[in-house]
């Protein structure tokens, strides 16, 4: 335990603080899971259908800022900052070694200053696909052996 406390001591004296959770800030370009509301990782960012739904909810990103992988070169990316000038929404391009390449690394966040805590922050998570709707194919007023029909005159 003294060990523990003369390291604290020295680096404080040295001017190096700890940092929390490092393994969760290099997974999430230097910011923290429990204030992200959305995240695309690199190979969503190519899906052009993702990208869209993205870019189609941008107005429920206001009060938050956007974190852009800087590693990587992609038109999307390069859509997202244009509409971020657009709508006075805060960007920041992050080239450090959080910012990584591959395919289930993080390309882009929306992230708060303070916790969220969402359970679900993956983008076909927290806009799921619409559920096509079906018609009825026949008029279930008119079907003759329907529930009613055979439970008061029999199955004929």
């Amino acid at each position: 335990m003294s060990d523990d406390l003369n390291t604290r001591v020295a680096n404080a004296a040295q001017g190096i603080t700890p940092q929390t959770k490092p393994d969760e800030r290099r997974r999430y370009l230097g910011s923290l899971r429990e204030r992200v509301f959305v995240r695309m990782n690199n190979t969503e960012v190519k899906d052009p259908a993702l990208t869209q739904l993205f870019l189609t909810h941008f107005n429920d990103y206001t009060g938050f800022s956007i974190l852009i992988n800087g590693n990587l070169n992609d038109e999307f990316l390069n859509q997202v900052e244009a509409q971020c000038g657009k709508t006075n929404i805060p960007f920041t391009i992050v080239t450090n070694e959080t910012a990584k390449t591959g395919p289930e690394d993080t390309a882009i966040l929306v992230v708060s200053n303070t916790a969220i805590n969402k359970m679900r922050i993956e983008i076909a998570q927290v806009y799921p696909p619409e559920i096509p709707k079906t018609e009825l194919t026949h008029d279930a007023k008119k079907d003759k052996n329907g529930f009613w029909h055979r439970l008061f005159h029999g199955d004929k």
